[in-house]
C-alpha cells in the first residue's frame, strides 16, 4: 500500500506541558486508521497540527501528505489539499438550512451569485451518498444528532475529501446511529477515502480499523495492524494506560440502608409544546448506599426527567412528588435542590457543566460559594485550598488549579464537574452519562469515585446509555421508554439482552 501521510518527530508544547513529544505517525492510503489514547494522550493536538489549527512553526516536525512536505499555515490550507477535520463538537449552524451549511464557505456560486439549483442538486446527490433523504431545504435545527453528523460528512465530501479526520464521531450517538455512522465509514473506504478515527469506544475501534496507533503522554507507544494480527480490547487498554485492566468495574459490596430518595408520580410537559408530556408518572426509589441505573435508549426522557428533579431546570406543568429521608422536599428551583441534598451532574459539561475560560479553582468552588466566603465576600485562599485539595482526591492531571479548564483534557473536565458537585457535600448524586467521551483509565477512576459514595451512605443516579457499564455499576436499573419506567431489574436478574426487551415490548 501507498503511504498517504507520515507526521515525523513532531513535538507541540503548551505552557508547562508537552502535549506531545517526538510522534511519528504513518496512515496508508485507502485505509481507515484508528488514534486511541487516555484523555490529555494528545490525540486531538495531533490532529491539530495536521490540519494546520497549530499552523507550521507552531510545532517541531514535519508532515508530509502525498509524498510533498506540507507547511499549513491555517485549515483552509489542508482542506485544499483534501484534509477533512469533524470535530466532536459539531461546526454546523443550526438555523441554516442543510444545503446552505454544506456549502458555507464553499458556495456555488458564478459573479458572487449563488445558483441555488446547481446547491441543491448536489446536495442531494451528497446526502444520498451518507444516507439521509431529507430535503436540502432542512433547516439543521431539526435534525437529530446523529443525522448532523452525517450532514458534517456530506459537506467534507463536497470538499473532494481524501483524507477525513473524525473525532469521537460516535460519542453523542444512540447505538443505531453509531452503526450507521461506522457503515459510512466503510462505504467511504470502499469508495477510496482514507480515515482517521479517534474514538473511547474500543468494540468500534476493533470493529472498523485497518491500523491502530497508540498515544500515551504525548507519545506514539505502539501502532498494530488489524489485517495481519487479531487485536483485542485488552491490548489495546494495555497500550493505553500502560498497565492491564483485567477489571474494568472496581469491586464493591453492595448494601442497602435507609430510604433516601422517593419520587411518586413525577410528570414533565415539554418546554415549547406544553401539551407534549415527555415524563409519564414515573416513581422510582434510592436507598442509602445503594447505585441505582437508568437505563433507555436516546429520547426516552431520561435527561428531562434528572433536569426537572434538578431544580425544574427542564420542562413545565411539573406535577408529582419528591422525599428526602421521608420528608417532602421542595425542589422547585436549583439552590432549594442543591440545599435539599441534590446535585445533578450533566451529560453536556462543556455547555452546562463547566464555565470553561474560568479556572478550575472558580469552577469547583462555584455551585458552593458560601462554603468559602465570610460575609458574602470570597476568600480566593479558601478557593484555592478547596481546590487544591479536590485536584489530589480526584487525581485531576494539571500542573495549577489556576489553569483554565478549557485547556483541559475531556477526562479532567469531568473530574473538575465531579468536584463542583461533590463541594456541595450531596446525599444523592444524579450522574448523566459521566463517562461519555472519556477514556478507559478516567472511567475507572470515575467508578471507583462512584463506589467512594456508596460507601459513604450516599445515593447515586446513574444514566447511561453503554449497558455494560449499568450492569457493572448498579445495584438495581430502571429501564426508561417513552417517558415512562417500563421495567426495574436487581443487579442479579440484569442483562443487556433483559433491559432491550423491556424497552421494545413496552
Amino acid at each position: 500500500m501507498t503511504t498517504l501521510l507520515e507526521m515525523r518527530e513532531i513535538s507541540k508544547t503548551f505552557p508547562g506541558v508537552r502535549a506531545l513529544d517526538n510522534v511519528t505517525f504513518a496512515v496508508e492510503e485507502g485505509e481507515i486508521h484508528a488514534l486511541v489514547g487516555e484523555n490529555g494522550a494528545g490525540k486531538s493536538t495531533l490532529m491539530k497540527v495536521l490540519s494546520g489549527i497549530y499552523p507550521h512553526g507552531d510545532y517541531e516536525g514535519e508532515i508530509v501528505f502525498d509524498g510533498e512536505p506540507m507547511a499549513f499555515s491555517g485549515i483552509n490550507d489542508s482542506e485544499r489539499r483534501g484534509i477533512i477535520i469533524i470535530h466532536q463538537e459539531l461546526a454546523l449552524v443550526p438555523l441554516l438550512s442543510i444545503a446552505e451549511n454544506i456549502f458555507l464557505g464553499n458556495e456555488r456560486a458564478t459573479r458572487g451569485v449563488i445558483s441555488w439549483q446547481e446547491t441543491f442538486k448536489r446536495t442531494e446527490e451528497l446526502l444520498r451518498k451518507v444516507g439521509l433523504s431529507e430535503a436540502p431545504q432542512t433547516m439543521v435545527d431539526k435534525l437529530g444528532v446523529g443525522k448532523q453528523q452525517l450532514v458534517e460528512i456530506a459537506k467534507a465530501l463536497s470538499k473532494e475529501v481524501r483524507l477525513l479526520i473524525l473525532d469521537e464521531p460516535t460519542a453523542a450517538l444512540s447505538e443505531t446511529d453509531s452503526q450507521a455512522l461506522l457503515n459510512l465509514v466503510l462505504e467511504l473506504k470502499a469508495q477510496g477515502v482514507t480515515s482517521i478515527i479517534i474514538s473511547h469506544k474500543l468494540n468500534e475501534v476493533r470493529r472498523v480499523a485497518d491500523t491502530v496507533t497508540t498515544l500515551r503522554d504525548g507519545a506514539t507507544v505502539a501502532t498494530r495492524n488489524a489485517r495481519a494480527e487479531r487485536i483485542t480490547e485488552d491490548q489495546i487498554v494495555r497500550d493505553m494506560v500502560g498497565r492491564s485492566m483485567e477489571n474494568r468495574y472496581p469491586a464493591r459490596e453492595r448494601r442497602a440502608g435507609e430510604m433516601l430518595f422517593e419520587v411518586a408520580d413525577w410528570s414533565v410537559n415539554h418546554p415549547e409544546h406544553a401539551d407534549r408530556r415527555v415524563v409519564r408518572d414515573v416513581g422510582f426509589h434510592v436507598r442509602a448506599g445503594e447505585v441505582v441505573g437508568i437505563a433507555g435508549l436516546m429520547g426516552a426522557g431520561r435527561t428531562e426527567l434528572a433536569m426537572s428533579l434538578f431544580g425544574q431546570s427542564y420542562g413545565r406543568k411539573m406535577s408529582g412528588t419528591v422525599r428526602l429521608r421521608g420528608s417532602e422536599t421542595d425542589v422547585s428551583t436549583v439552590g432549594r435542590a442543591i440545599r435539599a441534598g441534590l446535585a445533578y451532574v450533566t451529560e453536556d459539561r462543556k455547555a452546562l457543566g463547566l464555565v470553561l475560560d474560568e479556572t478550575i479553582q472558580k469552577n469547583i468552588t462555584l455551585a458552593n460559594l458560601e462554603a468559602v466566603s465570610e460575609r458574602g465576600v470570597l476568600s480566593g485562599q479558601e478557593e484555592t485550598q478547596v481546590a487544591e485539595k479536590f485536584r489530589r482526591a480526584m487525581n485531576i492531571r494539571t500542573p495549577s488549579v489556576f489553569q483554565r479548564v478549557v485547556n483541559l483534557s475531556g477526562g479532567n473536565q469531568q473530574k473538575v464537574v465531579l468536584s463542583k458537585w461533590l463541594f456541595t457535600e450531596p446525599d444523592v448524586l444524579i450522574l448523566d452519562e459521566p463517562t461519555r467521551g472519556i477514556d478507559v483509565g478516567a472511567k475507572f477512576e470515575i467508578y471507583q469515585i462512584i463506589n467512594d459514595l456508596s460507601a459513604e451512605d450516599k445515593g447515586v443516579i446513574l444514566i447511561s446509555s453503554e449497558m455494560p457499564e449499568l450492569l457493572g455499576l448498579c445495584d438495581r436499573i430502571y429501564v426508561m421508554n417513552e417517558g415512562a419506567f417500563v421495567g426495574e431489574l436487581a443487579a442479579e436478574d440484569a442483562t443487556q439482552e433483559r433491559i432491550m426487551s423491556l424497552i421494545v415490548t413496552e
